[in-house]
């Protein structure tokens, strides 16, 4: 993470948001096996925890349980070349928006498991517009208990909020707009539009 306090943004409603747009991110540990890191979806319970699945054969899952980890939900970036600077005897440099999340991690019993596959479904399946939402009942209950048996629920108490919302909030205004203007004509509109909404 940026160490530049310039580019923290301790908006917790606003770490919220990206954790429900971006929805997926990687869950890092240090284990008896080495480093490990896990690609899984994210659900924040909105009271300063996280909740996420693994396989049960995740190089992960047989060690966190207790453990402190560390998880990383990355959000838009991109390239930002001198080419568009005033002055451009300058260094290449990256936009980028991340956010860390580090935390006792406990292990979910069954019926909190099932909570989160349910509440994360619904929450993406309200992103599609057409049809009806999928529900977790088409499952029969023996295929859905044999699936869940697969997967582990964790819940990550979150103990530090790091945020890093680098989007050249160190460059005068003019500058921040031919960069917006530049990272949206080599699209990357997201990250464009985050610098013009929230770069005062």
């Amino acid at each position: 993470m940026h160490p530049n306090s310039a580019f923290r943004h301790d908006d917790r409603d606003l770490h919220e948001a990206l954790i429900a747009e971006i929805g997926m991110g990687m869950v890092f540990a240090t284990t008896p096996d080495g480093p490990r890191v896990a690609h899984a979806p994210l659900l924040s319970t909105g009271d300063g925890a996280v909740q996420f699945h693994l396989a049960r054969g995740n190089a992960l899952a047989k060690h966190i349980d207790g453990m402190t980890a560390l998880a990383l939900i990355n959000g838009p970036d991109g390239y930002v070349s001198p080419r568009w600077y005033a002055d451009q005897a300058q260094v290449p440099t990256w936009n980028y928006v991340a956010l860390e999340l580090e935390g006792r991690v406990r292990r979910m019993d069954q019926d909190g498991l099932h909570a989160l596959l349910e509440n994360l479904s619904a929450a993406n399946e309200a992103r599609i517009t057409e049809g009806k939402p999928w529900t977790m009942d088409k499952i029969p209950p023996d295929d859905l208990r044999r699936m869940m048996a697969a997967i582990v629920g964790f819940e990550m108490e979150v103990q530090a909020w790091r945020p890093t919302f680098k989007l050249s909030q160190n460059k005068p205004a003019d500058e921040r707009a031919r960069v917006a203007a530049g990272l949206e004509a080599q699209g990357s509109p997201a990250i464009a539009e985050l610098m013009r909404k929230l770069v005062p």
